[in-house]
């Protein structure tokens, strides 16, 4: 079933742009998890088994709520997007996602752990039930939106994996497929594909982080994500992987495709702080969108992009200037 929670970290619906479209629930979920075998058995499944892209969904309404945050409108969020597989530009993967197919799609799941695997996306989704979390997004470059996300919790995942004692960090990796993402055969590219991040085991385990299949009450776009993605939004964007096809765990710390391509500047840790600047701009403001030239919406940033109270114990003793 598709279950509406509001835990004390989640942001008020009145944050989040309205959308006009009634959807359909069942249809969703009866997608998403359909002929699924459960995760003792990973395979692919029919095309039919997975939620055709865009598809509408339905649920309840959060109980009304009222915030002094500006709304995000929902064509921001499918518009506005850094997804260098499909190019630099923010308006490429709106353009060229279509160019990828996300179905079927797989996972595999390597490392320090007891049930290592290639899992079908349906077998992992399975046994989870469906949340909303509205959560705020703060990308590196001080822009930022609020955007309601739909998934399952990214530690009640990886937790049936097992990892064992070792594991002290999870590896993610994006799909790396150049005929399908126009940017990873561009001769241009700095990026050495595909596209890797990692978190450190208590953030994976957080109660925050979270797996994205959907966003708006439908499911995800290709060019945000789909069909599954990570967010960590007390990090700057670029931590919340797109289109995840591995998942490993291991015992030595992962290196992150920016932090090899500009490690003074991208940072493995990389949460939100106000008080470390990039070293081209300064992170003590961010510029949350709608935002023009006429008419700029700047507001103060919030260290852990305001989830202090659910995160700044991961990271006590720890010098956040050195470790950014």
């Amino acid at each position: 079933m598709f279950i509406k929670k509001q835990p004390s970290w989640a942001l008020p619906r009145s944050c989040v742009t309205p959308e006009r479209i009634f959807l359909n629930r069942r249809k969703f979920m009866s997608g998403a998890v359909a002929g699924a075998a459960g995760l003792a058995m990973p395979g692919l499944l029919s095309a039919a088994a997975l939620p055709v892209q865009g598809e509408s969904l339905s649920y309840v309404p959060a109980p009304g709520l009222s915030t002094s945050e500006e709304k995000t409108p929902y064509e921001d969020v499918i518009r506005y997007n850094n997804f260098y597989e499909f190019g630099t530009g923010k308006d490429d993967p709106a353009k060229y996602a279509n160019e990828m197919s996300v179905d079927p799609w797989s996972i595999a799941v390597e490392g320090e752990c007891d049930r290592p695997g290639t899992y079908a996306l349906e077998d992992i989704l399975k046994p989870h039930d469906y949340e909303e979390r509205i959560y705020r997004l703060r990308c590196v470059e001080a822009w930022s939106m609020v955007i309601p996300w739909v998934g399952v919790s990214l530690a009640d995942v990886l937790k049936r994996f097992e990892p064992n004692s070792r594991a002290k960090y999870v590896y993610f990796e994006t799909l790396h497929d150049p005929e399908q993402m126009r940017a990873q055969r561009s001769l241009f590219s700095t990026i050495d594909w595909p596209y890797q991040e990692g978190l450190r085991m208590d953030e994976a385990m957080n109660e925050l982080a979270f797996l994205a299949v959907g966003l708006y009450g439908k499911t995800i776009p290709k060019q945000n994500g789909a069909p599954i993605r990570l967010v960590i939004p007390w990090k700057y964007g670029f931590k919340s992987i797109k289109s995840i096809v591995k998942i490993r765990f291991q015992e030595e710390r992962p290196k992150t495709t920016w932090e090899m391509i500009a490690p003074r500047e991208y940072g493995f840790y990389a949460n939100v702080n106000p008080e470390v600047d990039h070293p081209r701009w300064s992170q003590k403001r961010e510029r949350r969108l709608p935002s023009g030239l006429l008419s700029p919406n700047w507001i103060e940033t919030e260290k852990f992009n305001g989830y202090g109270d659910q995160v700044a114990h991961l990271y006590k003793g720890m010098d956040l200037q050195k470790f950014y």
